[in-house]
């Protein structure tokens, strides 16, 4: 049976932005002293609370503030980076598989979320864009999402979160909606498939894998 709502990750699912990502955590390092982390490594080790996993990469306690200038070095880095970033190579005809309505949920703040989805050719796709309305990142997605269902008035039971992460599964789970997790972002694919839910090697193939969940 096909849910009636898909919900889309930006960051490392719609937007091929690995790499980028990487770059700008070791920017953020860089700026105290920590050592540079590479792609696959990233893809290892990366978790949500984001703090955590700095602390982890940089062997010692990261404190709220100096979590929040780490922060604010990465996403300066990343805006810097983002002219030369497509979507995934299958995002487009994944988008237009889907039978039903879609939302993109993401952990980017949302000033800039919106414009970026309009420059990359999604504008009126999705029946809610939301991003993050803080200054600072890093958290659970969990209670994200939950506000973004409220706003879409759809039951996390007639929903399925296509993402690329543990927290994206964690998060749909937190909600009573299904999820599958994509192999092409920020998770070692050996640790998607460990969690024990549906894992798809392309965005096409997530899609196909949501329509029958």
């Amino acid at each position: 049976m096909t849910a009636k709502h898909l919900v889309w990750d930006w960051n490392g699912t719609l937007l091929d932005d690995l790499h980028l990502v990487v770059s700008s955590t070791n920017a953020a390092f860089a700026a105290v002293g920590g050592r540079d982390v590479g792609a696959d490594e990233h893809r290892r080790m990366f978790r949500r609370p984001v703090a955590e996993f700095y602390a982890e990469m940089l062997g010692r306690a990261v404190s709220a503030e100096e979590f929040g200038r780490l922060d604010r070095i990465f996403h300066d880095a990343y805006r810097l980076g983002l002219t030369d970033i497509t979507l995934a190579h299958d995002a487009m005809t994944a988008i237009k598989t889907w039978p039903g309505t879609q939302s993109l949920l993401s952990m980017w703040f949302h000033s800039e979320l919106v414009p970026a989805v309009e420059n990359y050719g999604l504008a009126g796709i999705f029946a809610r864009i939301d991003g993050l309305r803080t200054e600072v990142g890093g958290d659970l997605k969990a209670a994200h999402l939950a506000r973004h269902l409220e706003g879409l008035g759809v039951a996390g039971g007639d929903v399925v979160l296509i993402g690329d992460s543990l927290d994206d599964g964690a998060a749909a789970d937190a909600v009573g909606a299904a999820s599958v997790l994509y192999t092409g972002g920020f998770t070692d694919p050996v640790r998607l498939r460990e969690s024990g839910r549906p894992v798809a090697d392309s965005l096409v193939e997530a899609v196909k894998m949501a329509i029958s969940l």
